[in-house]
């Protein structure tokens, strides 16, 4: 691993409370489902004056832990699928509600591309940090899911936006991984025939499936709120409501409650609102949409 893997892992526990994505809230949730992460008020989204990732956005990977391939590469086609057409719904169509936040000078977030080296890249680069299974991270499962930040010119060199997100299929999947696991206690979702049932991962395990939606979550928060001064409600930067935890827990049209909303099934069952490269298919929750006023995804039915 690089140096700069190495400092922007360091970073991480120290600032898990301030911006990260806690399912706690599950068991809170209203039946508009609009808000757990920040401010109670989605009317009160503001613009801060701050900038948005407006540049051609690359993504970088670092790979933190001992990774299984199949995971990786289910992973990397999300990433893909940011800025690659794919049948509606699809992810890039997901992706296009992010791209209506734009900052002072007018510029609009853009549509991203993933790619393979890890140089410093201060101007385009977005990091991801994923931990794998066998990652301890402080307060991951206890607290947050993840999160995402900026490094310190003092640290680095440059500030550069990351992201943290790590894999919980083998330590929490009940916290990180909904919803296709539930927290202990809570009832499963109810299904499209009036039953309860556990949703199926649309890839086939519940850890990177999930993993999936919160990489979406933090991307759209890293892109329209990357130094913690532009678009989130409420007043204090250190606990924001971002324009995807506006909108936790809801998958599809229709959510309330432990009801994610009216997504998709192929033909095993396996769950799924977009669709991906490579015939893929994810589960990724909505995020809000600053023109309709609301939560909002390419999967609506209205």
């Amino acid at each position: 691993m690089d140096k700069f893997s190495c400092h922007v892992f360091l970073l991480l526990p120290f600032f898990c409370f301030h911006l990260g994505l806690s399912w706690s809230c599950l068991n809170t949730l209203s039946n508009q489902a609009v808000n757990c992460g920040g401010s109670p008020d989605p009317g009160k989204l503001e613009y801060h004056m701050g900038p948005v990732l407006a540049s051609p956005l690359k993504l970088y990977i670092i790979w933190y832990g001992n990774w299984n391939q199949i995971h990786q590469h289910t992973i990397r086609d999300f990433l893909n699928s940011l800025s690659s057409p794919a049948p509606r719904p699809s992810v890039a169509e997901w992706w296009s509600t992010v791209m209506l936040y734009a900052d002072q000078t007018g510029s609009n977030v853009t549509v991203t591309s993933h790619q393979k080296p890890l140089p410093l890249d201060p101007r385009n680069g977005l990091y991801l940090v994923l931990t794998s299974a066998d990652v301890l991270v402080d307060e991951f499962c206890r607290a947050v899911c993840a999160f995402h930040y900026f490094t310190f010119p003092a640290t680095v060199g440059v500030i550069v936006p990351y992201a943290w997100i790590g894999y919980s299929g083998t330590q929490c999947p009940g916290m990180c991984a909904y919803p296709f696991a539930m927290p202990a206690g809570m009832p499963p979702p109810p299904s499209a025939d009036g039953g309860n049932t556990i949703m199926r991962p649309p890839n086939g395990d519940v850890g990177v499936d999930g993993m999936i939606s919160v990489i979406a979550h933090e991307l759209a928060e890293t892109a329209s709120n990357p130094l913690v001064n532009a678009w989130y409600a409420g007043n204090d930067p250190t606990a924001p409501g971002e324009i995807a935890d506006l909108c936790q827990g809801v998958y599809g049209s229709g959510a309330g409650g432990t009801y994610v909303g009216q997504v998709s099934t192929d033909a095993s069952g396996n769950g799924y609102n977009v669709n991906g490269v490579k015939g893929r298919r994810f589960m990724v929750q909505w995020v809000w949409n600053p023109v309709k006023k609301r939560c909002f995804g390419p999967n609506a039915m209205d």
